[in-house]
């Protein structure tokens, strides 16, 4: 073989088994048999010259030769995707598909249905959508884009900032005739609390009062689970109090199924961020679905602006997030 046989379709698939370390996860992500795979890989590396790939029972890794040719491939892949992008720009038509992942809730009960709206404006473009409250490799899992609840530590992927999500208190009519409605934080104490196993210090509450002044109030409950779907169905069956997000509960609020408790009383909001691979940032759909979801998701009810701005002449997406 030779320089001819480096193929785009050899290349990507070489790329996607670096980032995700498996031949058989490449194959299934991109519907083909693993020897299909086994095979682009070695003819590439005929190609090349030298070999790209170690592999062992339990996973592939790049040998030395293998990264630096990964880290000019994918600045390749990246060159070809924006030309494609910009000849079809000079139609008016983006294409291709986009990878999402979001936190399950928001992305059930929100996120979905500005995606259909997306796809509306856009017909040619396909959306993946990933549901997941694990802080996932974006690079590794081939995703381009993650909305996140919560604060992320540093690392080279960008972050905008999308909103906070305001929290509330609240409980089923039927649950507080039964047991009686808290007047002040520390009525909470014997209450049952519904709480999320997921989610750090979820046994203490801290809210703070109409003057100021915080409260750190002992949070149990029988009822514990890691997804928030299931916490508001726990909600709507009267099963106890919870602080909730809004934009979770927000229907059931305006139904009388839930009722917000000691409403003189705030609890912290939640930071919700956009997660975004570098490499993709600039590619043409990616940017088109980055910006529409910023603007749509401020609509969300109980998403407020962003606490904290850029300054003036600073960038608006910055490098944040390890765990992401």
């Amino acid at each position: 073989m030779d320089k001819s046989d480096v193929t785009l379709e050899r290349m990507r698939t070489f790329v996607r088994v670096a980032e995700r370390g498996s031949l058989s996860a490449v194959a299934r992500e991109l519907g083909v048999g693993q020897s299909t795979i086994t095979r682009h890989i070695k003819e590439l590396e005929d190609a090349v010259g030298v070999p790209l790939l170690s592999r062992t029972t339990r996973r592939v890794t790049l040998t030395d030769e293998g990264s630096r040719y990964y880290a000019s491939s994918v600045q390749v892949l990246r060159l070809v995707e924006q030309a494609v992008d910009e000849a079809r720009g000079t139609r008016g038509a983006p294409a291709g598909t986009i990878r999402i992942s979001c936190t399950a809730a928001l992305g059930v009960m929100h996120v979905s249905r500005l995606i259909f709206a997306f796809q509306d404006l856009y017909p040619d473009i396909g959306v993946d959508l990933s549901l997941t409250d694990d802080r996932i490799d974006l690079v590794h899992e081939g995703v381009d884009i993650a909305l996140r609840l919560g604060p992320l530590a540093d690392s080279s992927m960008k972050l905008r900032a999308i909103g906070e999500c305001r929290r509330l208190l609240v409980a089923a009519p039927a649950y507080l005739a039964a047991r009686g409605a808290p007047v002040v934080p520390r009525d909470l104490t014997g209450h049952e609390g519904i709480r999320m196993s997921n989610v750090a210090g979820s046994d203490i509450l801290i809210l703070q009062g109409p003057g100021g002044e915080h409260h750190a109030v002992p949070f149990g409950g029988r009822f514990r689970v890691d997804h928030g779907l299931a916490a508001r169905e726990a909600l709507a069956a009267g099963r106890g109090i919870a602080p909730a997000h809004r934009w979770l509960v927000d229907d059931l609020l305006a139904t009388g199924r839930l009722t917000a408790i000691l409403p003189d009383y705030s609890l912290p909001s939640v930071p919700l961020s956009m997660l975004i691979v570098p490499e993709r940032a600039s590619v043409a759909r990616v940017r088109l679905l980055i910006d529409f979801l910023a603007e749509q998701i401020g609509l969300i009810p109980g998403v407020e602006k962003p606490s904290q701005r850029a300054a003036p002449g600073e960038p608006a997406e910055t490098g944040i997030a390890r765990r992401n």
